[in-house]
Order: structure tokens, then C-alpha cells, then sequence
């Protein structure tokens, strides 16, 4: 199955990284809500660069980059705000925590996808934890979950950067979905999500309902969607909220519970659902969304690359290496390949 990591997940991970940090460089987390890429710029056993976007290689969810090294090197992009540049050194920082302590991967060891999707998240989080204080969250995001205009009200009192307050709404959000910064274009510049398909930075949302009358009108407005995911797959139905952040667009999205309605049951699963197959080839079982065969209408094995159509030339299995070769690759009546005979 495909692993969506909970934001429950990801937070238990960064309280774990905040421990280890305190343990081997006791009050860090305190300077580091002063001013991150200024103190980590101190550190003798980490490198930390400002490079041009470009050169960031951003794989992940933030204009920054780890490389472990050795010497371990953090790069982060120089052409974001103080407060990004911030957020995205601390999300860096949590690479490093995680892939330097035996501790912190072990939580990788239970997931589906060894932790991938994990490791991320918990960056985002554990920088959303530094950044933004418990008591303050609590004071603008209300029990029942956070609407737009709350986290906007939250990211102009606390001075931390969009992307830290997007994380710390996901945390609250009363159902599965999604808190989206929104650039004017209508692409993503950052996605927090919670028991859903995460979105990737840069796909274009803006033509989609409720997004589309935000960017028309003056920012505000909320209604039902559906996100819009790789190769223009469109997900299940989602309660969304829209609210103007200066010069971008918040927008939270959720199944069902949305705080901003007296009462709004689950959505119904309009999002397309992937079949589950069986490659007859070497038994993998897999679910996808590619194309399907025009012949068989099966779609290829991740893990053969083969669809259900038979082979077109007959193979036989090598008694020496249980490699698959065509029958020229075997001598009259030998079992083994001519490599291993």
C-alpha cells in the first residue's frame, strides 16, 4: 500500500529529533528561534551555505539542500525572506539529526517506504516545533482545527515564516487534508498534508474550484474541490477555505469537520481508485494508475516491467544464476545458461 504519513507521525518524529539535539548541544533549540541560520553558521561540525535557488538541487519540500559528507553541508536558497531562509535551515538541520542517529531511524524501519515520506515530513515539523511555540499556536488555531484567516492572524503575530505556520496547521487540522501556500500563479509554493496524497511544490492548483474563485476575486472563499495530483488525476472531494497572506493564498482543505461550517459530514471518495494486480510474471502484487496495456489492459509491473502479455520469445529459467534467458542461451539439453556452463 501507499504510505501517507499522519502529522501525528511526523510530530512524534520531531519531538525525538528535539531530545537529540538537546543532547548533544544543550538550550540549541532556544537560539535557534532567535535567528536558525545565524546559529547554525557557528557550528563547527556543519557547513552552511547561501547559494542561488538554482543550486539548491531542492529535492525536497524547501529551497535548501543536506549533504552528509563527510563534512556534513547544509545549503539554503539566499533568495527567500529571513524567515524562510529560517524555516528551510531548520528543516536541512533535520536531515541531519535523522540520517546521523541510529535512534531516529529506527522509526524508519516501520514504514512502507522506509521511511521516505517520514523523514520529510518530520523536517517540516521539527522546524514548525522551533519556530512556533506551543502557547502561541494555541492561542490563534482553535480546538476544533484552524481555518484560513486563522492562520494568517497566526503567521503575522508569530513572525515565522509561511511555510513553518502551514506545518502547524496541518498538525490541527480535525480531518484528513491539506493547508496549501498558494503563489499568485496559482502553482504551489509549499503543501502540509495529513493523512493524504502529499502535493508536490510547484503543481498547478489554480484553475480548480474554490482556488480558481479566490484568485478572481479578492482571496476569500470556500466551497468543495478537488486537488489536482500528478498527470492531472484529481483526488477525492475536499471541504476548502481560502485567505489572502500578502501576495500568496492560504487554503485549507479537509474531508470533513471543517471548522469554518456548523457541520460538514465526510466528503464522498470522488477521486479515481487504484486497481490492484498480480503480475503473472513474478507474482508481484502492486497497484498503479499508469496506462494499461492495449492488448492485455493490464498496466507494467514496477517491479518486472511487464505487462500480462506472454513473452514473445519463450524463456526458460537458468539452474545456475535463476536468471531468465532465451532458449539460444542454452546449449541442447543443458539447464544452465552458456555463461554459467
Amino acid at each position: 500500500m501507499v504510505n501517507y504519513v499522519l502529522a501525528a507521525a511526523a510530530r512524534a518524529q520531531a519531538t525525538a529529533m528535539m531530545a537529540e539535539l538537546d543532547a548533544h548541544r544543550p538550550g540549541a533549540a532556544q537560539r535557534l528561534t532567535q535567528g536558525a541560520l545565524a546559529e547554525m553558521q557557528t557550528w563547527p561540525e556543519l557547513t552552511v551555505r547561501r547559494v542561488g535557488e538554482a543550486q539548491t538541487g531542492a529535492r525536497c519540500s524547501v529551497a535548501g539542500a543536506y549533504e552528509p559528507g563527510p563534512p556534513p553541508q547544509i545549503v539554503v536558497a539566499d533568495s527567500a525572506s529571513p524567515a524562510r531562509q529560517d524555516f528551510t535551515a531548520l528543516h536541512e538541520l533535520g536531515h541531519h539529526l535523522q540520517q546521523n542517529s541510529f535512534a531516529l531511524m529506527e522509526a524508519f524501519a516501520h514504514q512502507p517506504d522506509r521511511g521516505v515520506l517520514l523523514e520529510d515530513a518530520a523536517c517540516d515539523a521539527f522546524a514548525a516545533e522551533i519556530l512556533l511555540p506551543a502557547p502561541l499556536v494555541e492561542h490563534h488555531l482553535a480546538a476544533d482545527g484552524p481555518t484560513a484567516p486563522d492562520i494568517v492572524e497566526l503567521w503575522r503575530a508569530s513572525g515565522a515564516s509561511r511555510m513553518a505556520v502551514c506545518v502547524r496547521a496541518a498538525q490541527h487540522l480535525p480531518a484528513p487534508g491539506h493547508v496549501l501556500l498558494l503563489e499568485t500563479g496559482g502553482q504551489v509554493a509549499f503543501a502540509a498534508s495529513h493523512g493524504l496524497p502529499p502535493l508536490r511544490r510547484g503543481s498547478f492548483q489554480g484553475d480548480i474550484p474554490t482556488i480558481a474563485q479566490a484568485r478572481a476575486g479578492q482571496g476569500r472563499a470556500q466551497g468543495p474541490t478537488q486537488i489536482r495530483y500528478r498527470d492531472g488525476i484529481l483526488g477525492r472531494e475536499l471541504h476548502a477555505q481560502t485567505a489572502p497572506m500578502d501576495g500568496y493564498l492560504v487554503a485549507v482543505l479537509v474531508t470533513d469537520s471543517a471548522p469554518w461550517r456548523t457541520f460538514t459530514p465526510p466528503t464522498k471518495d470522488t477521486g479515481p481508485q487504484a486497481r490492484e494486480y498480480i503480475c503473472e510474471h513474478c507474482d508481484e502484487e502492486y497497484r498503479s494508475f499508469e496506462p494499461a496495456c492495449s492488448l492485455c489492459r493490464v498496466p507494467r509491473c514496477p517491479e518486472c516491467g511487464r505487462c500480462a502479455c506472454p513473452a514473445r520469445v519463450t524463456e526458460r529459467l537458468c539452474q545456475g544464476c535463476f536468471t531468465l534467458h532465451p532458449p539460444p542461451m542454452f546449449a541442447d539439453g543443458a539447464d544452465r545458461c552458456l555463461d554459467c556452463s
